[in-house]
């Protein structure tokens, strides 16, 4: 049943002492509203023992031989009065204690947010972003449950320790009896501790991996159809989705036993305790009235007791829920900096000083990698899958961590750069760009948000007059669709180079799409990557002829190592790795070759 729920490899154990003190720091900030909330809590506790004791009075004078009945009346208006002033103290209670509940998850939830947000893209790569989500959204609810907990416990508490103390005064044999038979029923409640955090702990997981198959399988809805594999997609959620039915019947039918197996345990506690009340009552040891106020009053003391003991359980699915937010929270960075410079503008000179660098524990990527780049120059990563292009762009970003050597931009070791400041001067765009849902305007802007209507129409006017907005339905204010999905790849790639554009950085990473795009798009990409190399240094990933060849410098990799560098025809000259790549993917790109195919076809 609970096969395929490891934990994360970032995920560790709290101590239950740490996680509330982890909790209740969230708490700190509403120390005010929380007084006031305990003040209530307190007031509501001895109110809890004022009734007993009014029905006590009342019974002790029907009993007499003459009662006073203007008395009793009073009593009960007395009681009217009181129950009126515990609903609107329960009620202010509960209003305050959303309040506190709400900000605090509020915060957390920004935090676990942001923690997830702020890690390496190897975060990523070795996650699944359903799991993540859980975290933050589902974990975070429970927390919320358990938060209202504590302050229900705390509630309950006092009422306990008020019902005790008016319990000694009525008998104190009576209420040592009581007080002998407590530990049995906190024994077993803590008996479940251990099982009720294991249970929660996997029933977490579970709702981690049906998150991650839904959404899963909405991201790639349409390579399902285009394969006719709804079905299949469909019999994994249903795999998944019976383990998490499983695993949640066994997590609810362990937490659904406590109160019921405690409730027996108090009902014989209950029973012996009236029992020897009714003796002492026949012995006269105690009034037929203060005897009545006992057996009320154990009814009360027993029910918060319970409580408490009965949430125990739900406080540990509390407890395993924060220990899951605070791993993610806590997590390590595998990208770590030195120092925290930040810089001005970037001239954009790039070196590679004997770089190593691998993906977790496989084999070297980059074994003894060395490269200078000079500021403004354009080079071309070219080679075939796995040569090291993309990783090259990754550790320029600082999305990676590399194992040894040194890397350094300016002539500052990029360890040491904020990488805040660092990344503002950054303009990449990747083999398939993804865009916000929202207009084309919002996307471009996404990365100059300061930009007018008027600065950002001119910045797209730049790539060729423009022209590339004449083929969207609205223009600028054209909707893109989720992950751009209403435009052409080519009108991605227009724009989240403009994008890039508006934003002005000092060092550009283009990861060039492979797709085959019209000979118009393809024209006005050019014109926009011909603008943006004019002002920054830049790294091409290039898939196409014209990219190679509008480069300063092409470098041909294989397995982590250079092999070859110079311009196109250099590189052809020699007839070595280069010449085979052109042959195996550029060749069919360039115009010599499409002529030659036009005059066969005419033949």
């Amino acid at each position: 049943m609970f096969a395929g729920l490891d934990t994360e490899n970032y995920d560790r154990q709290y101590g239950d002492r740490e996680l509330m003190g982890r909790m209740l720091s969230y708490f700190r900030a509403h120390r005010r509203t929380a007084f006031w909330t305990i003040a209530l809590i307190c007031g509501l506790g001895l109110l809890n023992t004022i009734p007993p004791f009014l029905v006590a009075q009342a019974v002790q004078r029907i009993g007499e031989a003459n009662p006073d009945w203007n008395f009793i009346w009073l009593l009960a208006s007395g009681g009217v009065v009181f129950g009126v002033l515990q609903w609107a103290m329960g009620w202010l209670r509960q209003r305050m204690t959303a309040q506190i509940v709400a900000d605090v998850i509020s915060a957390l939830r920004n935090d676990a947010f942001n923690a997830a947000i702020s890690h390496d893209l190897s975060f990523f790569d070795e996650l699944r972003s359903g799991r993540i989500i859980s975290r933050i959204t589902s974990d975070t609810q429970e927390f919320a449950q358990v938060s209202r907990l504590i302050i229900e416990i705390v509630s309950q508490v006092l009422t306990v320790i008020a019902l005790l103390v008016y319990l000694l005064s009525v008998s104190v044999p009576l209420s040592l009896g009581i007080i002998g038979f407590t530990p049995i029923v906190i024994g077993l409640a803590l008996g479940f501790r251990r099982l009720a955090r294991f249970v929660t702990r996997k029933g977490f997981q579970v709702l981690g991996e049906v998150n991650s198959s839904i959404q899963e399988a909405v991201t790639g809805i349409s390579i399902a159809k285009n394969f006719r594999q709804e079905a299949r997609i469909y019999g994994e959620f249903s795999e998944i989705n019976q383990q998490s039915y499983g695993v949640n019947l066994r997590r609810g039918f362990v937490l659904s036993n406590v109160f019921p197996t405690l409730n027996i345990v108090s009902g014989f506690g209950t029973a012996a305790l009236i029992y020897w009340g009714g003796l002492s009552v026949i012995d006269l040891t105690i009034s037929l009235a203060a005897w009545y106020v006992f057996v009320r009053s154990v009814d009360l003391f027993w029910f918060p007791l319970l409580n408490i003991s009965a949430f125990w359980s739900q406080f540990q699915a509390g407890l395993a829920a924060a220990e899951r937010i605070f791993a993610l929270i806590d997590a390590e960075h595998s990208v770590k900096q030195h120092d925290q410079q930040t810089t001005k503008r970037l001239r954009g000179e790039i070196v590679f000083d004997h770089v190593e660098f691998r993906y977790g524990r496989k084999e070297p990527v980059l074994n003894d990698f060395s490269l200078n780049i000079a500021p403004g120059e354009s080079i071309a990563l070219v080679g075939h899958t796995g040569a090291g292009k993309s990783s090259i762009a990754k550790l320029i970003t600082r999305f990676y961590e590399f194992q040894s050597g040194k890397i350094t931009v300016d002539s500052h070791d990029i360890r040491s750069l904020d990488l805040r400041s660092y990344r503002q001067q950054l303009g990449i765009v990747t083999q398939t760009p993804f865009l916000f849902d929202g207009t084309v305007a919002d996307n471009i802007r996404y990365a100059a948000p300061q930009l007018s209507d008027a600065e950002l129409e001119a910045v797209a006017n730049q790539i060729g007059g423009g022209e590339w907005l004449e083929t969207l339905p609205q223009g600028l204010q054209s909707q893109v669709g989720e992950r751009g999905n209403k435009l052409s790849l080519g009108q991605r790639q227009l724009v989240a180079l403009t994008r890039v554009l508006a934003a002005q950085p000092a060092i550009f990473i283009l990861d060039e799409a492979t797709a085959s795009i019209d000979p118009f798009t393809e024209t006005q990409i050019q014109q926009a990557m011909d603008l943006i190399l004019s002002r920054s240094t830049a790294i091409l990933i290039a898939h196409r002829l014209s990219t190679v060849r509008s480069a300063d410098r092409i470098i041909v990799l294989n397995q982590g190592q250079i092999i070859e560098e110079g311009n196109h025809d250099q590189l052809m000259q020699q007839g070595g790795h280069y010449a085979d790549l052109y042959d195996t993917y550029f060749r069919h790109q360039s115009l010599s070759y499409i002529e030659s195919r036009g005059a066969v076809r005419s033949v």
